[in-house]
């Protein structure tokens, strides 16, 4: 551009951009882009003439436009935003942010460039669905010239913008807001549903809450990896940022059954973090915790936060939602409420609770035939008969059932980290398809590396295929992330079974101790017990912890676990079949 020809001046220029456009076009491209061009004809290009605009880029889902007057550009803002949800028009319905500032700006043909632009084009992502956000010298320029309420939102830093932006918001009804709830999927309705509402800055830093509106980024990016619940949209959620709000109206409001909150301190250079997760029909407190760091790394801080926050939320609404079920639906032939009853048996291990949650699993499947989660559940508790030697009543071949379920389970959840986890792991200790199996148990991670139990699966992986510091690395990270997990035992028995194979018998005795505290019916936690004790010579300890064994688990041999464990490095199992022998546990 030639600076001989440089026409620069003043302009208002407002910034507008569609919410949710991405995930609007995944969902039906033909339908949104249709809405799209409604509104623009209806609504976006009549209301711009109307208040003497000139649109001078559209970008898609995006539009700059260009005002000689201020009171004109704020006037267009508010007239766009107060005429989109009266425009009679099918799905998707199209909600606007819009950001304002008053600027230098350099024209060159029909594009225009220069501070004032950028400035508006940052102010426009804070601005809520269906509201407006300005430059404070927007808001001094339009004093008694506009019939509007703006809020001061403070001094902001913006992307590029060496110096610091005072901002003023319009926020919009909240029955408008409300329109912007990205409405769940077809299937998702009996799914649980979380909203993550902004964390509440209490330390008066603006900086923190930037901190603290990243760590929400993340932790619903996090949560929206998993399968088992659904997850509102940021932009849904975040209209209650700096609101007074009583968790059960949100809910409400936004469809859901849980809402994470948490509020963020900074005192000196040392940073506190409180989250807690709340039923939203009761608002009864499920769980709550507070995480403590330091300014000097804080993206180290950010990302142990939202680690944390992702794997305890998770088995924490799987408990809730058991709960809810056995509350409220006892009388159910839902396929979830058979699903949520199998998990009750899920986490148990005598036979008879095995069987009892095959049951309710298949009650599941005969509703739902094609459901990847019900089969990958039934695989899980296919698996555990396997390896612990159970024989199905009235099933000739038990593992034929599980491989059919394995491969309806892979087709119907490709991408779902649990299902891959669940039949990697089965395929390697059960069908004794080791290179298969590891290869989904590293696909699981890849899904979801936050998934307690995917975690777990690549600990038993590694255990039994591949190297036993990268299983002891699996396992203490499941024990870091929820150590009150109700699958707990399974990682501290991972753990309690490699310190047995490196000959540290007291330290896997120890670990097996607090594996059967938190499930006193584990069968390995057993076998660690037995196995650790008989090497240590204390013989009668060991002889009673069989004798517990063989109380909800008769008949069990040698020979019929060794049949039932992985066997690609034999050696992983001697020392604990080596220690049953010496307790008396019959070969055969």
């Amino acid at each position: 551009m030639s600076h001989d020809h440089v026409d620069r001046r003043l302009a208002a220029i407002l910034a507008a951009d569609v919410v949710g456009y991405s995930r609007m076009m995944a969902t039906d491209e033909t339908a949104t882009l249709a809405a799209l061009k409604l509104h623009r004809q209806c609504v976006f290009d009549p209301t711009v003439a109307s208040h003497n605009g000139r649109l001078v880029k559209l970008m898609g889902d995006g539009s700059l436009v260009r005002f000689d007057s201020v009171v004109d550009a704020v006037n267009c803002a508010l007239a766009l935003q107060n005429r989109a949800g009266n425009v009679d028009a099918p799905p998707p319905e199209i909600v606007l942010r819009i950001g304002i500032n008053l600027g230098d700006v350099t024209f060159d043909g029909g594009d225009i460039y220069g501070d004032g632009v950028n400035v508006a084009a940052r102010l426009e992502p804070l601005a809520e669905p269906g509201g407006i956000c300005i430059a404070a010298i927007v808001k001094e320029s339009i004093v008694g010239r506009v019939n509007a309420l703006f809020e001061d939102g403070g001094g902001v830093r913006l992307k590029n913008i060496d110096r610091p932006i005072h901002i003023w918001k319009w926020r919009p009804p909240r029955s408008t807001a409300a329109k912007s709830v990205v409405p769940l999927k077809t299937g998702d309705s009996m799914r649980p549903s979380l909203a993550v509402l902004p964390f509440q800055n209490i330390s008066g830093d603006v900086d923190q809450e930037y901190f603290a509106d990243g760590v929400i980024e993340d932790i619903i990016t996090a949560l929206s990896r998993f399968r088992s619940f659904a997850v509102i949209a940021r932009n849904s959620s975040f209209i209650y940022k700096g609101q007074a709000i009583e968790i059960r109206q949100v809910a409400q409001e936004l469809g859901v059954r849980y809402v994470l909150e948490g509020s963020i301190r900074r005192a000196g250079s040392r940073l506190r973090i409180t989250a807690q997760l709340v039923e939203g029909a009761t608002g009864a407190h499920l769980w709550a915790e507070h995480y403590d760091g330091s300014t000097e790394d804080v993206f180290d801080f950010q990302d142990r936060i939202t680690e944390c926050v992702v794997a305890i939320v998770e088995p924490q609404i799987k408990i809730a939602e058991i709960a809810l079920s056995r509350r409220e639906r006892p009388e159910s032939i839902e396929a979830y409420d058979f699903y949520l009853q199998t998990m009750l048996y899920f986490y148990s291990d005598t036979p008879e609770r095995n069987h009892d949650g095959l049951t309710l699993i298949n009650k599941a499947i005969a509703l739902e035939p094609n459901n990847a989660t019900y089969l990958a559940t039934a695989v899980g508790l296919l698996m555990q008969r396997g390896t612990l030697g159970w024989k199905l009543a009235g099933v000739e071949d038990q593992r034929a059932v599980c491989e059919n379920y394995i491969e309806r389970a892979l087709v119907h959840g490709h991408g779902d980290a649990t299902v891959a986890g669940i039949c990697g792991n089965t395929l390697i200790q059960y069908l004794k398809e080791y290179d298969r199996g590891f290869e989904l148990v590293r696909q699981a991670v890849a899904f979801n590396p936050n998934n307690l139990d995917v975690v777990n699966f690549a600990g038993v992986a590694n255990l039994h295929c591949g190297s036993l510091d990268e299983a002891v690395t699996y396992f203490l990270r499941a024990e870091r992330l929820s150590p009150n997990s109700l699958g707990a035992h399974w990682n501290l028995t991972g753990l309690a079974h490699v310190e047995m194979v490196r000959g540290n018998y007291e330290e896997a005795l120890a670990l097996a101790r607090k594996s059967m505290a938190v499930n006193a019916y584990y069968g390995p936690c057993f076998w660690m017990m037995i196995a650790a004790n008989a090497k240590l010579g204390r013989m009668e300890e060991a002889r009673q912890h069989l004798a517990g064994l063989l109380a909800f688990s008769p008949g069990v041999t040698v020979a019929r676990l060794r049949a039932g464990q992985p066997a690609k490095i034999p050696e992983r199992m001697e020392p604990i079949l080596d220690g049953l022998r010496l307790a008396g546990m019959p070969e055969e």
